[in-house]
């Protein structure tokens, strides 16, 4: 067991946290917000990927250890160090903005919110709760499978923290109208758990869409590998 492998998922989770739905909040804009999330993962994944792998995504390390590339302690600590650093990474964005005359002028945290996941109301294309756990799941599948492949192959080793990257970027641009794009559970739990202290509990209350859908999404991303490509298992 290395600590240090554990550690660096915490920070990872904080980085893409922190700056992915910081730039949601404090933007507004699409492009901005999906290139926040993008860029995080290129950069995490030139500093921790030797270390951790840089999952940073509770979904990707089912998926890891599905096709056996982990072993269950390590699928264990790595979900528990993703979801602290994803309540770090939240945390300090709450901070930031509650600290912001910005914010009191809109009406307080709970108008201005941390980049949470939704669906109906707090979804801006309304989308139901079927749609939401449909889009999860099929964007979940698209970025995990991007992840097996790439990562499946010595000769992409160079490119992959980029491809990877570059995947998170596009599914976001898909996704964030829809239901604010998560594929992370780590990533939903977090800002919809500090909003609901800060008195707006739908995030909280519609969070399952958002933890059980991406897991469903890697399972099924990890399955397909394994049988498409043999020597993954």
């Amino acid at each position: 067991m290395s600590i240090r492998k554990y550690i660096c998922e915490c920070i990872g989770t904080a980085v893409l946290v922190l700056f992915g739905c910081g730039t949601a909040v404090v933007t507004g804009n699409i492009v901005a917000t999906a290139l926040a999330f993008g860029l995080a993962i290129i950069a995490m994944a030139y500093v921790i990927g030797n270390i951790s792998g840089c999952h940073v995504n509770p979904a990707v390390s089912l998926a890891m250890w599905i096709n056996k590339k982990m072993n269950w302690k390590d699928f264990l600590f790595y979900v528990l160090a993703q979801v602290v650093g994803a309540f770090i990474g939240a945390g300090i964005l709450y901070f930031v903005l509650w600290s912001s005359g910005a914010v009191a002028q809109a009406g307080g945290m709970e108008v201005v919110g941390l980049g949470a996941n939704g669906f109906g109301e707090n979804s801006t294309l309304l989308i139901s709760m079927w749609g939401a756990l449909v889009v999860e799941l099929v964007l979940t599948f698209v970025f995990v499978y991007t992840i097996l492949g790439v990562t499946s192959d010595e000769k992409k080793s160079s490119v992959a923290g980029i491809v990877i990257g570059l995947t998170l970027t596009f599914v976001h641009l898909l996704g964030i109208y829809l239901t604010g794009t998560s594929v992370n559970p780590a990533r939903s739990l977090a800002p919809a758990a500090i909003m609901a202290i800060a008195g707006k509990v739908e995030a909280l209350q519609q969070v399952w869409v958002f933890i059980v859908a991406p897991f469903v999404g890697a399972a099924l991303a990890a399955l397909t590998f394994r049988f498409l490509n043999k020597e993954a298992k």
